[in-house]
């Protein structure tokens, strides 16, 4: 190496060395203040804190001048136990300029609440679908059945000619005169008559399997008269959600006509991560809140559905919904009511969390700060439960958590380093 590229890398060093200097003396020298009155334990190379000596001096590596190392309060010793790895001192000062505070954690119990958002589904009990039995073409389409219309109940939706149905209407029409013959003449047995009530039955679950409703079949026993016109009627009150015809279409067996919902029981479904559904089975029930509504609910007794795409769970919640205000895809906030035991909880800002573990650093007091792993539970609002780590009492860094964290890791590197060999001061 020419002596250009020694003299660059011998300026970088000694700049590096003041800067790190500066900045210890900036974060230490207010607490090496407060503490003069302690005794001193050790002297330590500011920029290799594992370089230590019984005398002050110079730092063989950078030149700088070692600083003291204070007993805690002037009452521990040489033989006292080492702080925790990645403990630091920061000084009343130095904390106030960061931000640096401090809070108690303590013991807290009580109803907790947790919110999530809800989508609405229609009940699959209460969807019904009208499939054709045969096949055929679309006669008339009355006005009302479109899509997100209300209906009611046996309210004709559309017609429809079917050439399958002809002969279960002459069957039928013709057991029926039959019966009404042999029941008027009074001659026949109990027998005939049974067996005529039987075809009669026969001709008549014909018609209703092929698709034709309860109220035409009736009307043709009355009439006696055979139709051409297959009525499609709503099976139940309820809102029309999907129409797949128009006039004078041409359909196959199994097509689905229409699909009509009846929205007066609803559900509501809810996507939660593994780690959250305790508070839906420990609640039990939720309130559903829209548009300033609020609706009871209950959570459904059927376990929740993994949804392979959003890595959630889906847990249904069930809704009486005698209103109709809540419609199939609509959005709602859901909201769960928790009784919470009493245990430890800290401010959330409280605990770092770098994926692998979960630290908070705990105010050992002479401006001491302590690193500690924890393990966290349940958040509500901006606390966190703590089941393992720390105590009620302890006081905790609430503020500025990240600040203490990135010092007490520049000091764990530091400490990493390989020891120097100790050299006499001149």
């Amino acid at each position: 190496m020419n002596l250009s590229w020694k003299i660059v890398f011998a300026v970088l060093a000694a700049f590096l060395c003041f800067g790190t200097g500066v900045w210890y003396a900036s974060n230490h020298g207010h607490a090496s203040t407060a503490m003069a009155a302690g005794r001193v334990l050790y002297y330590q190379d500011p920029m290799h804190p594992a370089y230590k000596s019984d005398k002050p001096g110079i730092a063989p590596d950078c030149g700088m001048k070692l600083v003291p190392v204070y007993a805690d309060g002037g009452a521990a010793d040489a033989a006292q136990p080492p702080a925790p790895a990645g403990t630091i001192l920061i000084s009343t000062e130095g904390q106030r300029a960061a931000g640096i505070r401090t809070e108690e954690a303590v013991n807290s119990a009580g109803e907790r609440r947790f919110r999530y958002l809800g989508r609405v589904a229609a009940d699959e009990a209460r969807l019904y679908k009208i499939n054709s039995t045969a096949d055929g073409w679309i006669q008339q389409i009355m006005p009302q059945a479109t899509t997100g219309n209300f209906v009611r109940k046996n309210q004709t939706l559309a017609s429809y000619y079917a050439p399958e149905f002809l002969a279960a209407e002459q069957a039928y029409v013709f057991a029926r005169g039959t019966l009404d013959r042999f029941q008027a003449s009074g001659k026949e047995t109990e027998t005939q008559i049974a067996v005529s009530q039987a075809n009669l039955q026969q001709a008549r679950d014909s018609l209703t399997v092929l698709g034709m409703s309860d109220l035409q079949a009736d009307e043709m026993q009355k009439t006696g008269k055979l139709t051409q016109d297959i009525r499609i009627v709503s099976p139940s009150d309820g809102f029309i959600v999907a129409r797949n015809l128009s006039p004078g279409q041409r359909f196959e067996k199994g097509t689905e006509f229409f699909r009509v919902a009846d929205l007066s029981h609803v559900w509501v479904l809810v996507d939660l991560f593994e780690n959250e559904t305790w508070t839906a089975r420990s609640a039990g029930t939720a309130v559903v809140r829209y548009q300033g509504r609020a609706y009871p609910a209950k959570v459904s007794e059927v376990p929740p559905v993994f949804d392979a795409a959003s890595h959630t769970l889906k847990v249904r919640l069930e809704v009486t919904n005698s209103d109709l205000r809540l419609r199939p895809d609509m959005f709602v906030d859901v909201e769960f009511a928790v009784m919470q035991p009493s245990a430890v909880t800290v401010p959330s800002n409280a605990v770092l969390d770098s994926g692998l573990r979960k630290t908070v650093f705990i105010d050992r007091g002479g401006g001491s700060f302590e690193p500690r792993p924890v393990e966290t539970g349940a958040r509500w609002g901006d606390r966190v439960l703590i089941t393992q780590g720390v105590k009620a009492g302890e006081r905790v860094v609430a503020a500025g958590a990240f600040l203490v964290d990135a010092e007490s890791r520049m000091g764990t590197a530091a400490t990493a380093r390989p020891p120097a060999t100790a050299v006499p001061p001149p």
